[in-house]
C-alpha cells in the first residue's frame, strides 16, 4: 500500500480553528482497515528506527539538531498509547519523556516556561512532552487559573520560546489529538468495565467533562494562537487508536526524513584500525 505524505494533511492552515468541522473519527491520508493500519505502522518501525539512529549518532559530531513533539490533548485521547505504540518503535535512548503534572510551589514561583525549559530534549534526542506548556493557555483558561491578561501574555511567549528553539536546532512538531466527547466517554466506561484498568480512571476526569464546551473553546483560541510557520500545529483524528498511532509515526518519520541526519564519518584512520586488529596479539 502506497501511503502520500500524510503532514499536509493534518496540518492546521492558519486562521480561525473551528475543531467541530475536523471529523475525529476521520481518517486523512489513509483509506485502509484497522488491520492494514496496524500492519503499516509495524512495516514502518525499522525504518523510524534506523533514521532516528541516524540523528542520534549525529550529535557525536556537535551537531545541535533534535526533535520536540508535544502531544495535547483531552484527557483518554492517547498520549500514553502514541508513546508505547509509536514511540517505542524507535530507540529509547534517544528518546527524552516527560509528563507534566500540575505545578509545584516553586515552579509557580517562577514563569510558567521555567520548568519547560528544564526538560528540553539535548541534541540528537526525541524529546516527547506528555501535556507541556500549553497546559498554561488551556486548563489555565477554563479554570482561571491565571487572569485574562496573563493568559493573553503567554500565547506571545509561547510563539517566542519556540521561534528561540527552532532557532536552535529543534524541530518542534505539536500534535493535537482531536478525540470525541462521544469516544472519550466510551474509554471512560471501559476503564470501568475492566478491573485491571481501574488504576488509570481518575474520577476528576468526569469533574472535567462538564468543562468540554469551555475546553475546546480554548484548545480553538491556542491553536490559532500559536499555529505558526516556524511551529505549526497538527490535528490528528483520535477516535480510532490505531489510526493516531500510525499518523504519529508517519509524521515523526517525515519530520526526520526532512531533517536527513547522516552516518557521522570515521575521525580515525579506518585501515589502520582494522590492521591493528587483525594482526592483533592477545597476551594470555
Amino acid at each position: 500500500m502506497t501511503l502520500a505524505t500524510v503532514e499536509p494533511l493534518v496540518r492546521l492552515p492558519p486562521g480561525p480553528v473551528t475543531l467541530a468541522d475536523i471529523p475525529a473519527d476521520g481518517k486523512p491520508g489513509f483509506d485502509g482497515t484497522k488491520e492494514e493500519g496496524e500492519a503499516a505502522l509495524a512495516a514502518l518501525g525499522p525504518e523510524l528506527a534506523d533514521v532516528q539512529e541516524r540523528l542520534f549518532a549525529e550529535r557525536t559530531t556537535g551537531s545541535p539538531r533534535r526533535i520536540l513533539l508535544v502531544l495535547q490533548g483531552m484527557d483518554t485521547s492517547g498520549k500514553g498509547g502514541v508513546l508505547r505504540h509509536t514511540v517505542g518503535l524507535v530507540d529509547p535512548q534517544g528518546v527524552q519523556i516527560k509528563a507534566f503534572k500540575a505545578p509545584t510551589k516553586t515552579e509557580l514561583s517562577h514563569d510558567f516556561l521555567w520548568r519547560i525549559r528544564k526538560e528540553l530534549p539535548e541534541p540528537g534526542h526525541i524529546g516527547v512532552f506528555d501535556r507541556s506548556h500549553y497546559e498554561d493557555v488551556l486548563i489555565g483558561r477554563v479554570h482561571e487559573l491565571a487572569d485574562a491578561e496573563e493568559i493573553e501574555r503567554r500565547y506571545d511567549a509561547i510563539n517566542e520560546f519556540e521561534e528561540e528553539l527552532v532557532a536552535g536546532g529543534t524541530v518542534v512538531l505539536k500534535v493535537m489529538l482531536h478525540i470525541s466527547a462521544a469516544e472519550q466517554k466510551a474509554r471512560l466506561l471501559a476503564r470501568l468495565d475492566n478491573p485491571e484498568k481501574y488504576w488509570k480512571f481518575n474520577p476528576g476526569d468526569v469533574d472535567e467533562r462538564a468543562h468540554w464546551a469551555a475546553y475546546q473553546d480554548a484548545y480553538e483560541v491556542a491553536l490559532e494562537r500559536t499555529n505558526t510557520e516556524l511551529a505549526p500545529w497538527h490535528v490528528v483524528p483520535s477516535d480510532r487508536k490505531w489510526f493516531r498511532n500510525l499518523t504519529i509515526a508517519r509524521l515523526l518519520h517525515e519530520k526526520l526524513l526532512q531533517m536527513a541526519p547522516t552516518w557521522p564519518a570515521a575521525d580515525f584512520d579506518v585501515e589502520e584500525q582494522r590492521a591493528r586488529l587483525v594482526d592483533e596479539v592477545l597476551v594470555t
